[in-house]
């Protein structure tokens, strides 16, 4: 198996070293050939000298710098698709991941399995980060249909060929993990020992988690534009009733105030027609939105007319 180890990297210059000295020390025992890519996501401290110098020192190793600070989830697209193997391994810089791991990720990935989790035996975070967390997860469970959400974590492996579902993937609120689901739902999980940050605090605050889950709930789901049409339907119907309370209570005679009945109706119509409609459209909207997302139409697992992954076979250890 050839792999591909993908690292974002963001003010981790002090843990560069140690992290790529692990992984050349564990790759080659369980792999037939691998890469590791650096990706320095426009850090502002000497992460890309050291970057730099640790793919000098390295053969194997390969380092790429982005032109600014684009988030840790466009960092690891970047380098999901420079990646040359059949296997895309990502991990932290900051050694909570550590590579010896690495081997318990392969082995779970199955030949009827495209992509693994590494999930933590205990929490890795304090109670407001774990929750806001969680509260991501959740969400991407809940609105984005994505399988296995609450296992996700920025340790995994997948198979290379997944990225293809991902082509079309732009902008600036990308997800990794939401762009794999659109190609498989082959997914498992496997437990793992994650170890403590070794230097400084996660970037990641519980306000930034919170708003990266209504980015997510609002980048690639319908789901709010879906309840607003539902609001709407429920709307109309309440409108359509009470118009007929008001009739009935005319004919009654129970209304007294000249002019009541035709004002109420009209109001009780039209507002439940406008909810309707505006329901409707948002419903339209929601089709355009999904078709911006560029989700894939479909993904080829594998094929005999190419080699799929050409640089493979040249390689040997």
């Amino acid at each position: 198996m050839f792999v591909s180890v993908v690292v974002p990297c963001y003010r981790s210059a002090a843990t560069l070293p140690r992290l790529v000295e692990n992984l050349t020390q564990v790759l080659p025992d369980v792999t037939s050939g691998y890469e590791i890519i650096l990706v320095v996501d426009g850090s502002p401290d000497d992460t890309w000298q050291v970057a730099s110098e640790l793919s000098n020192k390295y053969p194997k190793t390969r380092a790429m710098r982005l032109a600014r600070n684009y988030g840790q989830h466009n960092a690891l697209i970047a380098g999901v698709r420079n990646a040359r193997y059949e296997v895309v391994i990502t991990m932290d810089d900051d050694l909570q991941h550590p590579a010896d791991q690495i081997p318990v990720l392969l082995r779970a990935l199955t030949d009827d399995v495209d992509l693994v989790y590494g999930v933590p035996v205990e929490e890795e975070h304090g109670v407001l980060r774990s929750f806001a967390s969680r509260l991501v997860k959740g969400a991407m469970s809940a609105t984005l249909s994505v399988k296995d959400a609450r296992s996700i974590s920025a340790f995994r492996a997948f198979r290379t060929f997944l990225r293809d579902g991902f082509d079309g993937l732009d902008g600036p609120h990308a997800s990794v993990d939401v762009a794999l689901s659109w190609s498989t739902t082959r997914i498992a999980q496997t437990t793992v020992r994650m170890e403590d940050r070794a230097e400084g605090k996660s970037n990641y605050t519980t306000w930034m988690l919170v708003k990266h889950a209504l980015t997510l709930i609002t980048g690639y789901s319908t789901e709010p534009l879906r309840l607003v049409g539902y609001l709407g339907f429920i709307c109309a119907v309440f409108g359509v009733g009470l118009f007929g309370v008001i009739i009935y209570k005319y004919i009654a005679g129970a209304t007294t105030v000249a002019g009541f009945t035709t004002i109420a109706s009209m109001v009780a119509l039209f507002s439940g027609a406008q909810m309707l409609a505006l329901g409707v459209l948002g419903e339209y909207v929601g089709r355009l939105h999904s078709g911006s997302m560029g989700r894939p139409t479909y993904v080829i697992r594998e094929r005999t007319d190419v080699d799929a992954h050409p640089d493979i076979t040249s390689e040997s250890d």
